[in-house]
């Protein structure tokens, strides 16, 4: 009976964990540049006094998926879609630098260029300051070119773009940043794509069938859990009438 809660609680949590995970990467199947959670259960043995006969199943994310997603042109200057492993530098909300494969950009009312959620983009210098009415251009090495009336083309500056060596971590506001946190020097080598967008590497077809497997493994703990109460019903009861 004790082997049959703990197998049994092990992977009720386990199905309710992976699907928490499948259910945020089908909520971003639209979001741009996102990169699919990965989930994977290791088995724990249960430590106590006498053998280790009880096994439980502990949830971690090993990463996400790095593969790139679609590539959509948008005919925007101010979108770019990141090639091969290069990411994008900016300004995360505590002010730190992370990292993101969201392309999309405006010019925000305070002169700055920013993501369309408000995110500072960087530069090889910080926070990058766009001219008033200027028209933007962005060469595929992320060099910033900006044209006012009147005026010759000057470059304003360049796109810091970093190519990492090891997996970057995600964090709890959805941008990447290194294991140590430190920040990553900008890669001359990194290339982007003007005028498009990459979009979530999330297939929808498939994990909503591993939505509907997850749910489905379950039911069937909660059911081994029921037939675990009747069989301790069960002999209770015999062991009453003894």
């Amino acid at each position: 009976m004790d082997r049959v809660i703990y197998l049994t609680m092990a992977g009720a949590k386990a199905a309710m964990q992976r699907q928490d995970v499948v259910s945020n990467n089908l909520s971003n199947v639209s979001t741009t540049g996102f990169r699919a959670e990965l989930t994977a259960f290791r088995a724990v043995p249960v430590r106590g006094d006498g053998a280790s006969t009880r096994v439980y199943a502990l949830e971690s994310t090993p990463g996400y998926n790095a593969e790139a997603g679609p590539v959509q042109a948008t005919d925007n200057p101010l979108d770019v879609a990141l090639k091969g492993n290069a990411w994008l530098a900016v300004q995360g909300i505590d002010g730190t630098e992370a990292y993101t494969r969201s392309g999309g950009m405006e010019v925000a009312s305070d002169g700055l260029l920013r993501l369309r959620n408000g995110l500072a983009v960087l530069g090889d210098g910080g926070p990058i300051g766009v001219p008033a009415n200027a028209k933007l251009d962005i060469s595929s090495d992320g060099l910033i070119t900006a044209t006012v009336a009147g005026s010759p083309p000057q470059g304003i500056g360049r796109l810091k773009l970093v190519t990492p060596e090891a997996p970057l971590q995600r964090g709890d506001d959805g941008l990447f940043r290194a294991a140590d946190g430190a920040d990553l020097p900008a890669d001359a080598n990194a290339r982007l794509q003007s005028g498009a967008l990459e979009g979530s590497n999330v297939g929808a077809v498939e994990s909503m069938v591993a939505m509907i497997s997850a749910a489905r493994q379950f039911e069937q703990q909660m059911k081994m859990l029921q037939t675990a109460q009747e069989r301790e019903t069960s002999a209770t009861r015999l062991l009453s009438n003894t």
